[in-house]
């Protein structure tokens, strides 16, 4: 199998058609293979991908869609909240998890909160996404809420994290 490296995957920043509808068939396929989420997950994202693509504003919100030989293999959204900023369907494939990816996302995220001088940014996601947790806490988000959910086709916790930037 190839090996693949980050100098490999290029990310473009902008929404081209297709890729909402992408950003939904990867996290419903993965979701469902990896953590038994079902149809009703799937629903959930598209619901709030018709809230964001409704909502969107190139200079307030930022997209990374990363790619690899012209096919999206996972992407970062920066959907604005008022004075907050939401960190949304943040997914990789398998295949390009553990090549620093995520960690440079994570990285390009805070860099458009810094440049856009929010002071608040938050995320939720679920029980099952350790990885993607201990991530999100290296970059200074907390755990700050915990409830039960009914979005993704079993019992599941959903927990709310959230970054405070100070000067």
């Amino acid at each position: 199998m190839e090996q693949i490296k980050l100098s490999d995957i290029q990310i473009r920043n902008n929404l081209a058609p297709g890729d909402l509808g992408y950003i939904a068939y990867i996290h419903g396929d993965l979701y469902a293979k990896e953590c038994n989420y079902g149809l009703k997950f799937e629903a959930y994202v598209l619901e709030s991908l018709k809230e964001f693509a409704l909502s969107y504003h190139a200079d307030k919100d930022k997209v990374w869609i990363c790619e690899h030989k012209g096919k999206i293999i996972g992407c970062l959204v920066a959907q604005h909240r008022e004075e907050q900023l939401q960190f949304r369907y943040f997914i990789l494939a398998p295949a390009y998890r553990s090549i620093g990816l995520g960690k440079f996302l994570m990285h390009e995220f805070i860099r458009f909160v810094q440049q856009k001088n929010i002071k608040h940014a938050y995320l939720w996601t679920t029980e099952d996404q350790h990885t993607a947790t201990a991530l999100y806490e290296r970059f200074g988000f907390q755990m700050t809420a915990e409830k039960s959910s009914d979005h993704f086709g079993k019992a599941i916790r959903e927990r709310r994290y959230d970054l405070i930037i100070t000067e």
